[in-house]
């Protein structure tokens, strides 16, 4: 069975094959869609170049308590209780028959699915609907029979959390989650799926059953313009591959407030993506707000279905970001924040990031770059080109000495045009 593995801090196949990691948010697939519903869903999102899928066992909303799309739950009752302890894999096309179609689909749209077990209102209600139902004891007789039952698939990533944070007592259901999928399932890779703001990098420092961490920058106005200082912390909080689970979210009311009337589009979705790349990221995950919650009916808050945002333009313009990252020497990229010699503040902000014998840097508004060309040490030349991540297409325009400092000026300036500045050396 081909797998994933670790390669310091990015993602392989195990043939040494670099694996990037670009995500889609569709938590409550497996509560929601219908079998037609999920082939339309992951032959688009397949076709749009996304490598793996984050979907929800045990759905956000309601899905210990409302029926999937055929009228099955995914668990048994104990004293009034939906059990995790008791799956309800039963009878002709149970709950989990359907969570098998759907990963056999994905796998044979060549995505990988994501796996969060549970929501994290499941063990720590905060907000939602519940109800909390996971202790240490039944959470590791549940993650060991999850594991058991999808250890076979290829293409399966392990998702812990759910959106809350840790204290001792969640974090001791996490860690027994964790050790009944690890003995059921010693092959696949497992992540964590953290609160708004925080990481996973913070919240399990010490779990050695974590392959690689995420955080998640969320959909705030006072967050989403730091998202690389939130991933520049996650690094140097441990060595280990990471990445943003969930930034913002096209077509997500900004600060959660519809009535403001401000909805993140695709540039906002651009620029998480391009200040992530640049700090050395093993992958990203994209989101559109009703995609994620399998929206049918739309409302002011969920202005869209999930088939109508489907193709929307921040996720078809994902595609540009993978493959600029595939576009030159995998694994050698790292943040190299010395190949500016000035910056700018706010939505303005640039990152940059040096791999071998080339660098990126990337602009969202479009403002002037000062490079410091200097940093190519031992080069003579480089070749510069704009890179248009609303296209893809990417264009030289000039060749220059590998020496000194100079002003670079995209080709358009303002929201929604962002660039990066590709320097590789000839």
């Amino acid at each position: 069975m081909r797998k994933l593995t670790v390669r310091g801090r990015y993602l392989a196949w195990d043939d040494g094959a670099p694996f990037f990691y670009l995500g889609d948010t569709a938590w409550e697939l497996f509560h929601r869609l219908d079998r037609d519903d999920m082939e339309h869903y992951f032959a688009l999102r397949a076709a749009q170049g996304f490598t793996a899928v984050q979907a929800v066992a045990l759905a956000e909303f309601e899905g210990v308590t409302v029926p999937n799309a055929y009228g099955r739950l995914p668990l048994r009752f104990t004293d009034g209780l939906p059990d995790p302890a008791r799956p309800d894999d039963g009878e002709c096309y149970s709950y989990w028959a359907h969570v098998d179609y759907a990963i056999q689909t994905a796998a044979r749209h060549g995505l990988f699915i994501t796996l969060l077990p549970t929501w994290g209102d499941k063990f720590n209600l905060c907000w939602g609907k519940g109800p909390v139902i996971f202790d240490p004891e039944n959470a590791y007789v549940y993650g060991r029979w999850i594991a058991a039952r999808y250890a076979g698939c290829e293409n399966i990533i392990w998702m812990l959390g759910g959106d809350r944070v840790l204290e001792p007592q969640h974090r001791a259901i996490i860690d027994a989650m964790a050790r009944g999928i690890r003995e059921a399932d010693p092959h696949h890779l497992i992540t964590f799926h953290p609160p708004g703001a925080s990481t996973s990098a913070i919240q399990l420092s010490d779990a050695d059953y974590i392959d690689f961490h995420t955080a998640q920058t969320g959909h705030s106005v006072d967050q989403c313009y730091e998202t690389d200082r939130i991933m520049l912390e996650m690094a140097a909080a441990s060595p280990k591959p990471y990445m943003d689970s969930e930034p913002r979210y096209e077509d997500h009311p900004a600060c959660f407030n519809d009535r403001l009337g401000w909805f993140w589009n695709a540039d906002d979705v651009r620029q998480n993506a391009y200040w992530n790349l640049m700090c050395g990221v093993c992958g990203h995950t994209y989101g559109n707000h009703a995609v994620w919650s399998m929206t049918g009916e739309p409302t002011s808050y969920f202005p869209y279905t999930w088939r109508e945002a489907l193709p929307h333009p921040g996720a078809d313009q994902m595609r540009h970001l993978k493959a600029l990252r595939l576009s030159h020497d995998y694994f050698s990229l790292r943040h190299a924040p010395e190949l500016l010699a000035g910056n700018h503040a706010g939505m303005g902000h640039m990152t940059t990031c040096l791999g071998k014998d080339y660098g990126y840097a990337y602009s969202p508004l479009g403002l002037p770059f000062t490079v410091n060309l200097a940093v190519f040490a031992g080069a003579e030349r480089l070749r510069a080109s704009w890179f248009d991540p609303r296209t893809g297409a990417s264009e030289i325009f000039c060749i220059l000495p590998a020496r000194g400092q100079t002003v670079l000026v995209p080709p358009t300036q303002g929201k929604g045009c962002d660039w990066v500045l590709i320097l590789e050396v000839v």
